[in-house]
Parts: C-alpha cells; structure tokens; sequence
C-alpha cells in the first residue's frame, strides 16, 4: 500500500506540474517526494439578481437556441450541501454580487427578503455588484450586515468621511493553507446606475490602492493562494488578469457581465473565471496543494439543473414564505407571447424590441430607446400556446420601473450617441468598454461594423422608412434615470423640449400587451452588423472564449 501511494502522489505532483507550470527543478523533485495533499473546493455564484425560483434558461448549442429549466436558491443550496459532504472542512463558498435586485420580489421587498435566506445558505464572503446601491446606501448596509457573512470591497467609501464601507478583504486558514480574497467593486457604479441610487457613497478605482492592498495580503499576512473578487466585467477582468498589478495574484473571480466561463482564461499572471448568471450555474475550482504549496487546479461550471439537485426543503419553505406577501400582484397574468422572449444578444434581442414597440407605440415617438443589458429571463411557449407574461417576468424584464421621458434630438445628436454607445460596447481596449451590450431601439434601422475604430462604426442609419438627415429634428423616448441631467435621455445630451409623462415603463408595456396580446417579439435586424452576424452572444477581444 505504501509503494501504491508514492505512486499516487508522485503522479499528482508530475500531473501539477505539467498542467499548470507551478513547479520547476528542485521544487518538482520535492513535490514527487511530498507525503501528503490537501484538496480546497471554492464554489462561486454571481449576478443572482434576485432570482428565487427554478426558470426557464437559454442556452446556444450545435448554432440554435434552447431553453432548459434551471437555478432556485433552494436548489443552490442542495448542490452547496452536497459539495461540503465531498470536501468537508475544506469548501470556501463566495458570491460575487448583483444579488439582491433584478427580480419583483427583490423590488417590491427593497431587498428585505434576503437577509434570511442568504445566510441559510451558509455563504463565506460575499461581495457587492453594481446593482446593490439600487436602493440606497442605508437599506444596502442592512441587507449585508443582516446577512451574517463577510462582505468584503475594497473601494466602496462614505462619501461623507471617506471611511470603508466594509473591509476590503477576509483571509481563510485551511489545514495550514491560508487562502486570501480581496474583493473589488466597478469603480464606474455611480454612472453606470442612476445617480441617486450611489448618493452618500464613493468610489475609488482599482491602481494604486489594490496594488499596495495585493502585496500586504500576500507579503505580510502569508497568504498562499490570494484571489480578486472583482465586479468589473469579463473584459476588464481578462486584462486585469495580465497587468502588472496583479503579479501577485492567483485568481480572478469575476463577476458583473454574465459570461459562462466553462474553463478559465489563463492571463500573464492569474487565472479569470466568471460563473454565468440568475443563479442557474455554479463555479466549482479545486485547488490541489503538497506540502502547503499551489500545485494544479481544476474547474467545472456546474448547471443548476433542478432534476440534479432538488430543491432544499427548508429554504424552499423560507423562500414560499417570502413571496407571499407579494404573489397575488406579481404572478398576475397581463399578456401573452407567441415567441420566446429573450434577452442574451449583443446587439438586438426580442425581448427589448417588445419593449421599444411598447413605448413607441404609446408615446409617437420616432424613436423608443432601451437601455442595453442582459438580465430577465426567458418566456418560452410551449406545446403551440402563448406563453403568458405575469408582472414578475416585466420586473425581470424591467427591473427598475421609471417614468418615461420625451424630447426632441437632430440626426447628428443620434449618429454620435450611437457611436459613443457602440465604443463602450465593442472597444477592443478592454478599459474603454462600458457594460458589453448595444442600446436597443424601436423605430430606427442601423447598419454599423463592431471593428471600426471610435466613432467610425455606424454605417447607416434609417427611420421611418428614410435615411436619417444630420439636420433633422426627431423625438425620443426613453425612462427617466433619476440624477441625471434634465436634458439627458439614455445618455442623450442636450436634448431639447423635454416632458416627463405621467405613467411609468411597466403601465406601458402593461398596456400595450392588454391590447396587442398574444405579441411576437423577434430578430428584425434593427441593429445589423455583418462581422457578428444576428446570434452575437459574447464578444472578448484576445479569447477564444464562446457563450454556450
């Protein structure tokens, strides 16, 4: 037996070795003659956005689209327990935020309902998105607090005193091992999200600070394995992976952009991860050590399959308990689809121009505009019958329910706005991109190549049947983002004879679907550009990274 296990562990220190380039010369010899392993699972949920149950989830496999039931807390936590009884004592579990907005539930409870749950579910350091400032600074610091788990962010202040908001990182001692995670929040929140929503907070960006902070985590508290948890992005967490600052780092979990990483992308000097979104998958790394040092890893996205891992029967009744108070409005039906409505496309997506034709259809505007992001999930027909839309799939539609806006906007106002937004969206620096995905539009055609350089992307553009004069006046619709400028729409500036109508996006679309149900949302090539074709999923300059 004792001959069995050298065996054993010399092949797993040659295994190390070669697959991960950890060892050389003297260390791989002493790595073949090592007497012991240590194996430590980190799990990873991101972008939950207040997601409860099992949904339907849309996956793009042998080039067509599909849909397949997944996710539930619940069963989030059937697939934590089951991990800690594979690795007991040595399972870390961390959610890299956007967690407590995006659903009804979480809108209508400002986030109250998850305190309680999340901390069921046993997580050990958790970190905030962009979209846990959405109902301000004061209900935010009591749904983390409440949580009863590190939450840690490196570069989140009060604004008033510049102190942290919360620890910047949490160390995590493993049989000897010492695992070490900062965690890091988009520097960008107070732009990205409506202004008001950030009001009393600060933040800093990711240079200076986080280089000082890598080295005393790694130099002066020893760790062996450290981590940034960042919310950042796919983009800028593959090119953070390669910079300098990150020397010292072992791993990036990243966090924000909804990407499935099915395996990490290898950077210069980390490794980058990124675990999908809605809670329908898992991130599971293994991390294998001899003799207390780094030897290999492995990683695996696990589908939150709910056939696989039934829900746990104590959160579900937690999470029954909920939603009570909100059901009866929430799960009221108020339309009908005949298509799938979708929301995953880098360019234009069903589920958007529903919307757009619902705002155009009710204000006469030229052009409707909606905000470009990937959240809301699926609503599938099935079985030939419409597929009805509740108030719960406009919350997930619609997360935030604003009060539309008009104005009047020349030709020349549009082609740069639209230049500007495909920049943020298609740079091929990665530091100069902004969320990942084109605004969407009802009312307007738009060719335009995505590997054009800044502000030489938009090839024509067409509304109501014309092509559009730099000269020519044209109103707009889109929602109010409260603390922007009165003149601004969807980051439209100097717009002029601006009205803000008496009804909200979610009465609109409520309308609209009440008169024009069953719709049939789908690709019309509202947006068209001939490199990314009309199934533009994901676009990660330096990759070969493909969303499945």
């Amino acid at each position: 037996m004792k001959i069995l296990k050298g065996i054993f562990l010399a092949g797993i220190a040659i295994w190390s070795f070669t697959s991960c380039n950890r060892l050389t010369g003297a260390n791989a010899d002493s790595a073949i003659m090592a007497k012991d392993t240590l194996s430590i699972t980190v799990l990873q949920t991101a972008d939950i956005h207040g997601q409860l149950d099992p949904h339907p989830e849309l996956f793009w496999e042998n080039g067509e689209i599909v849909f397949k039931e997944r996710g539930g807390l619940a069963n989030i936590k059937t697939l934590f327990e089951e991990e800690r009884v594979k690795n007991p004592g040595r399972t870390i579990i961390v959610d890299g935020g956007d967690l407590i907005q995006g659903s009804g539930y979480a809108a209508l409870s400002e986030g109250r309902i998850f305190p309680e749950l999340i901390s069921n579910m046993g997580y050990d350091v958790i970190i905030p998105g962009n979209w846990e400032v959405v109902y301000g600074k004061d209900r935010m610091m009591e749904i983390m607090t409440g949580y009863n788990t590190p939450v840690i962010a490196q570069n989140m202040f009060h604004q008033d005193n510049g102190k942290p908001l919360f620890p910047p990182y949490w160390i995590k001692e493993i049989e000897g091992v010492k695992i070490g995670f900062i965690g890091i929040n988009d520097p960008d929140v107070p732009v990205r999200q409506n202004p008001v929503f950030s009001k009393g907070m600060s933040f800093s960006g990711i240079e200076d600070e986080v280089k000082g902070l890598i080295t005393k985590v790694k130099k002066e508290e020893e760790v062996d394995v450290l981590f940034l948890v960042t919310h950042i992005g796919v983009f800028k967490q593959v090119d953070l992976a390669s910079r300098e600052l990150a020397k010292d780092v072992d791993y990036i979990l990243g966090n924000d952009t909804h990407e499935r990483l099915r395996k990490p992308v290898q950077g210069k000097y980390a490794k980058v991860t990124e675990p999908g979104a809605f809670g329908s998958f898992v991130g599971k790394l293994t991390l294998h050590f001899v003799d207390g040092k780094l030897v290999g890893d492995d990683y695996e996205l696990l589908d939150v399959d709910p056939q696989v891992y039934p829900a746990d029967p104590e959160l579900q009744q937690m999470v029954e308990k909920a939603k009570k108070p909100y059901e009866d409005h929430l799960e009221t039906v108020v339309g009908h689809t005949a298509t799938p409505i979708y929301r995953y496309l880098t360019v234009e997506n069903p589920m958007d121009n529903m919307i757009t034709d619902a705002a155009r259809w009710k204000t006469g505007a030229d052009i409707s505009i909606s905000n470009g992001f990937r959240f809301g999930n699926p609503i599938v027909p099935e079985n030939g019958k419409p597929a009805p839309i509740t108030r719960a799939n406009l919350w997930n539609l619609l997360p935030v329910n604003e009060k539309v806006k008009t104005g009047k906007v020349t030709g020349q106002q549009v082609k740069d706005w639209l230049e500007r937004e495909m920049h943020n969206a298609f740079a091929q620096v990665p530091t100069e991109r902004f969320g990942g995905w084109l605004v969407r539009f009802s009312g307007m055609e738009v060719d335009f190549n995505s590997q054009g350089g800044k502000g030489e992307r938009v090839q024509s553009i067409t509304i109501k049947g014309e092509p559009m004069q730099m000269d020519e006046t044209y109103t707009i619709s889109a929602c109010v983002r409260p603390g922007d400028p009165i003149d601004n729409l969807c980051r439209i500036p100097d717009v002029k004879e601006v009205e803000i109508k008496d009804y909200t996006i979610h009465e609109v679309v409520e309308e609209y679907l009440r008169k024009n149900s069953p719709v049939s949302p789908k690709l019309e090539g509202r947006a068209y550009c001939e490199y990314l074709g009309p199934y533009s999923f994901s676009t990660v300059p330096e990759t070969d990274y493909k969303f499945q």
